[in-house]
């Protein structure tokens, strides 16, 4: 054991010096600040509901204004989560803890757009609110149906398929999305906390009684849900990872040791080389660690480990190292300025960011003319032709978002059929926000 803490403290102190190193040595000179307020621009383009007046992405209309209707209860608004117009609440809750983190950790490096962050995640936890409470028992976690949705290639102003809504209950459980989003209320509660204390507590209150049912009623969401969920965004990794984030994150704004407790009570994870939307484990170690780091507390220790452990497997020519590169030795997607720009193509991955950006991104309301230039309604086959399969650029640009990127030999097709690679989702952008306004607010440019 005292092996594995020496190699994971070296791990740490290459972690720290490479990302020192890199930061001398970038060839580009990406603007941070820039970059910033565009990626969270984005998410004003992905708005399901009734737009506000200070909408500033024009091209988008209100849609999904019946939302909930088949369930009798109201859930408009929240975020479609990619170039569908479906709502998934499993990543949008996590695209809504990670823009909190983000907000939470360099909120005053932010500047002016920490309250274009609040606006955003605000337009998320309103509609989590009403997922949480409207009906007593359920949780409301999604609103469309993805296999009809995703035979349409329709604006979603237009959307004429039904739109079904998803739940889960006692009876049917879900504590990986009913973790996650209690995770996310949580997170945006402390964002909340000076600036509007009642909306925070109400925050704050829904996230301990939606972790006390993910806690509680024992489950994942795809075994329930299905096909409604898979293979679209299945909890692949099981719902333990959303019980240990949803606790740590509570843990974070409640210092209730309950939670602590519960989380010992998870016992011991297995070491991971990724996060995402679906796998939190190394989140919850790094947010947990803080404890160890900050406050020299002896107990959480363990997750201090486990963090060290995660940033050995993916540094780049570390003796543990388990993560895909491109040939430029960047990880795979995962560079910053690599995304913007300073790449073998000189081609930014952030769409309005930059002279070379992706112009064919798969994104039906980026694609499709807008209700201004074409007021006549699209439907569900309509998209296709000419639209979907032209090779010209999308008439509507969805500024800042982050597509899919660049494939292992560092190429990229600009091909809106080419999901995998020119897609953008809400969870992309949101995992960015906070390392673009740590560099904009120690950047000089």
């Amino acid at each position: 054991m005292r092996i594995m803490i020496k190699g994971a403290s070296f791990c740490l102190l290459f972690f720290l010096s490479s990302f020192v190193i890199g930061l001398d040595t970038v060839q580009g000179n990406p603007n941070y600040r820039d970059a910033l307020a565009k990626s969270l621009l984005f998410f004003q383009g992905q708005r399901s509901g009734s737009l506000p007046k200070t909408q500033q992405i024009t091209w988008r209309s209100n849609s999904g204004l019946s939302d909930g209707l088949l369930a009798h209860v109201n859930l408009i608004g929240g975020y479609y989560d990619a170039g569908d117009n479906v709502k998934f609440n499993f990543p949008m809750a996590f695209s809504t803890t990670m823009l909190s983190w983000g907000a939470l950790e360099y909120g005053k490096k932010m500047g002016p757009q920490l309250q274009e962050a609040r606006a955003a995640i605000r337009w998320a936890t309103d509609y989590f609110l009403k997922c949480a409470t409207v009906t007593p028992g359920k949780l409301y976690v999604g609103v469309g149906d993805p296999n009809v949705d995703h035979k349409c290639w329709e604006r979603p102003e237009d959307m004429d398929t039904a739109r079904s809504v998803y739940s889960v209950s006692p009876s049917n459980p879900g504590s990986d999305v009913a973790g996650e989003t209690a995770a996310a209320l949580a997170a945006a509660s402390m964002v909340f906390r000076k600036v509007d204390p009642k909306y925070s507590r109400l925050l704050l209150k829904t996230a301990k009684s939606v972790m006390q049912f993910a806690m509680q009623y024992r489950g994942a969401y795809s075994d329930s849900l299905g096909s409604a969920v898979c293979p679209f965004y299945c909890s692949y990794s099981g719902y333990k990872d959303e019980l240990l984030w949803g606790a740590a994150w509570l843990l974070r704004a409640t210092n209730d040791v309950s939670y602590f407790n519960f989380l010992k009570s998870l016992g011991a994870d297995d070491g991971t080389d990724i996060f995402s939307w679906d796998n939190k484990y190394a989140g919850a170690h790094v947010l947990l660690s803080r404890r160890a780091l900050l406050n020299n507390d002896k107990n959480f220790d363990s997750f201090k480990q486990q963090a060290e452990d995660f940033m050995c497997r993916i540094l780049p020519n570390s003796p543990y190292t388990s993560t895909q590169y491109t040939q430029e030795n960047k990880l795979w997607k995962l560079q910053v300025d690599y995304i913007l720009g300073v790449n073998p193509l000189k081609m930014s991955y952030m769409v309005g960011y930059g002279a070379y950006f992706p112009k064919r991104i798969h994104h039906r309301g980026s694609s499709l003319p807008s209700l201004a230039s074409h007021a006549q309604a699209i439907g569900c086959d309509g998209g296709f032709q000419p639209f979907f399969y032209t090779s010209n650029p999308n008439p509507n640009i969805l500024t800042g978002a982050i597509v899919g990127g660049p494939n292992q030999n560092d190429g990229f097709p600009d091909d809106r059929t080419d999901y995998s690679h020119s897609e953008p989702a809400t969870y992309i952008n949101a995992a960015i926000v906070g390392p673009l306004a740590y560099f904009s607010g120690s950047s000089t440019t």
